[in-house]
């Protein structure tokens, strides 16, 4: 009798805030300066398995603004999100995991960052959409570059 093969599974378990903080080390004196900030924002995503088949996501952002040398605010915010992911092949996991994942993740950590630098007394900081296919392949392309440099090539 030949083995039956599983379904794929991929679901959503539960999406949430990990981390979250808001940082005016130079207020309020900075809060008077009538030059426009600068703002600063950088993105990360990490993934970890949790259990058998589930997996936790996250997506982090950093977002600065300064004005000249001095931070007017600084807004750290990780959002997270557990997925039941089943039966899919070992070549499918990392694309599911740097692509899928941190779009499903990524509205909610950008609603929760505007949120936030509201709630200080800013204007919200919308943060852009995102590519995530883009932008796993561009990592993926560093990767493979910082790999081959190191190959030795022989010739007899």
């Amino acid at each position: 009798m030949a083995e039956q093969q599983q379904d794929p599974v991929f679901q959503i378990q539960r999406v949430y805030l990990k981390e979250a903080s808001l940082e005016q080390p130079n207020s309020p004196g900075i809060l008077l300066e009538q030059e426009q900030p600068a703002v600063d924002i950088q993105l990360g995503v990490e993934a970890a398995q949790a259990a058998d088949g589930v997996y936790e996501v996250c997506v982090t952002a950093t977002v600065t603004t300064k004005v000249k040398d001095k931070t007017v605010f600084l807004v750290e915010a990780k959002q997270a999100g557990i997925f039941e992911i089943r039966n899919l092949p070992a070549d499918q996991m990392s694309p599911i995991m740097g692509i899928a994942c941190p779009q499903i993740v990524y509205p909610y950590l950008r609603g929760n960052v505007a949120d936030i630098i509201t709630r200080a007394g800013f204007p919200p900081v919308h943060l852009a959409e995102i590519n995530f296919q883009a932008m796993y392949e561009q990592q993926q392309a560093e990767q493979q570059q910082a790999v081959e440099p190191s190959r030795i090539i022989t010739t007899a």
